[in-house]
């Protein structure tokens, strides 16, 4: 049990101005394992103040000075890579073994290569007779979501402090005990006061105060494309910018060349990492019309392969669902696909069988489905795939790019360029050709409704920064 009463602002553990708790709960067999404290506006104001005053000092110290902190946090995040993953594991659901390598590892590394990175930006640069500067945007609140807690706060946290920001973090409160943990170590570290600050709350209440702060100079925000329109409303006021990375409904095209026996059943692995809790799983299979019942045959084979069960227990492959309300909208998305006519080929709705307390969906998988119907428009968020049948590769591509989103996205083909050729057309933030996947140091973000700016790597890093033209005397 996780009890943490206190947030963390200014260099220090400050009880709430709130007099409330909220409950974490462990998706994989409903049981409470911690509590944070439920932030109030007046939190925020203390931890803008603090970053605020810690600002000047911060953005003053060299980059190497800044880096070093950065580069401590990065060990320190590797040393307790089993605490976190076991942690995560608990909170989200996601099985031991992947949360070890996807929750913990990709936070670690992410942190780890920022300092790289940062050496090799060039934060000021000639052009004609201009000295152009590239210099940190200030405060910079973050918001961050609970699929991949960890990971989404170390791709805004790392960069923003490695420039010169300082930081006001607000977790998910469905997932929040990494970031405390997080604060721990970041305390442990000495990093100067106000640097780094965390306010636990609902996104309402705390997400909206720093949207609307006026001393908060940068919101970057993860989660639906809901609540992310909702940041951008209350931000707007003081013109502050925003920074999103929101839903995705992404297509992976399987040209009628490619090798179906790898590629089906990679897709259906696409589509359910983290139990299908993912802004860019791949959730629209494309294949061809004609081979719809020898993809589903596939699909279904390697649907089948997947072991639902809790987290912690030996062999489980596929995890709960994090929340009952997450799996009362998933059962009702499989419902809607049910009724709008899609053939379901695995899966449905309830629990498998034999799994009583927890969060736990039947890995499903719908096939003959139209791109009009809802379990293709919508995201589901969940262990669901659907298969479509295209004509050719221009109404695949048609098909692929019909959509309000445009996060990611795939293409198989035994032909590379050929495969490259799709992928250009696709009005997505990233493509992954053959099964190929993230890549950290390369940037991540969205078209469309999936958002705007993007995250990792050098491209990440100039998020956090502000263009000066410093015009020099002639002569």
């Amino acid at each position: 049990m996780s009890t943490r009463e206190q947030i963390y602002i200014g260099g220090n553990w400050v009880a709430s101005a709130g007099s409330s708790s909220i409950e974490v709960i462990n998706p994989s067999n409903e049981e409470v394992i911690g509590s944070i404290p439920e932030g109030t506006a007046s939190d925020v104001d203390a931890a803008v103040a603090a970053a605020k005053e810690a600002f000047p000092a911060w953005s003053a110290l060299p980059l190497e000075d800044r880096l070093g902190y950065i580069e401590a946090l990065g060990v320190e995040l590797g040393a307790r890579s089993a605490e976190i993953g076991g942690l995560i594991s608990q909170e989200v659901g996601m099985p031991t073994g992947l949360s070890m390598m996807i929750q913990a590892g990709i936070p670690t590394a992410t942190t780890s290569g920022v300092p790289a990175t940062a050496r090799e930006f060039a934060f000021e640069e000639t052009i004609g007779r201009s000295l152009v500067t590239r210099e940190p945007v200030g405060v910079v609140g973050c918001i961050t979501p609970w699929n991949y807690p960890l990971h989404q706060i170390m791709a805004k946290v790392a960069p923003a402090m490695a420039v010169g920001c300082t930081v006001v973090l607000k977790p998910s409160e469905v997932a929040p005990l990494n970031a405390f943990l997080l604060a721990d170590i970041i305390d442990g570290l000495g990093f100067p006061a106000g640097v780094f600050n965390l306010v636990s709350g609902l996104g309402p209440v705390v997400g909206e105060a720093i949207a609307a702060h006026p001393d908060v100079d940068m919101v970057s925000f993860t989660g639906s494309t809901r609540a992310g329109t909702r940041v951008a409303e209350v931000a707007a006021v003081n013109v502050t910018r925003v920074q999103q990375e929101l839903g995705g409904k992404s297509a992976n095209i399987v040209l009628d060349d490619a090798d179906f026996a790898a590629a089906i059943p990679s897709a259906v692995g696409a589509a359910y990492l983290n139990s299908g809790q993912t802004c860019s799983a791949l959730t629209r299979l494309l294949v061809p019309a004609d081979r719809m019942d020898e993809a589903a045959e596939l699909a279904a084979a390697a649907a089948a392969g997947y072991t639902v069960g809790p987290a912690d227990a030996d062999g489980t492959t596929l995890g709960p669902l994090v929340s009952q309300a997450q799996w009362d909208r998933v059962q009702g998305y499989i419902q809607k696909g049910i009724d709008e006519g899609a053939t379901l080929v695995t899966g449905g709705t309830g629990k498998p069988d034999g799994l009583g307390a927890g969060y736990y969906v039947k890995p499903t998988i719908f096939a003959d489905v139209d791109n009009s119907m809802t379990i293709a428009q919508e995201e589901i968020f969940g262990p669901v795939l659907s298969i479509i049948g295209y004509e050719d590769d221009d109404d695949a591509i048609r098909i692929a790019n019909d959509s309000e989103y445009g996060l990611s996205g795939g293409v198989w083909s035994s032909d590379s360029d050929r495969a490259l050729a799709v992928a250009k057309r696709l009005r997505t933030g990233e493509v992954d050709m053959n099964g190929s996947f993230l890549n950290t140091d390369a940037p991540f973000g969205g078209y469309k409704k999936s958002g705007n700016g993007r995250e990792l790597g050098r491209y990440g890093l100039a998020e956090y920064l502000e263009a000066k033209q410093i015009n020099l005397p002639l002569g």
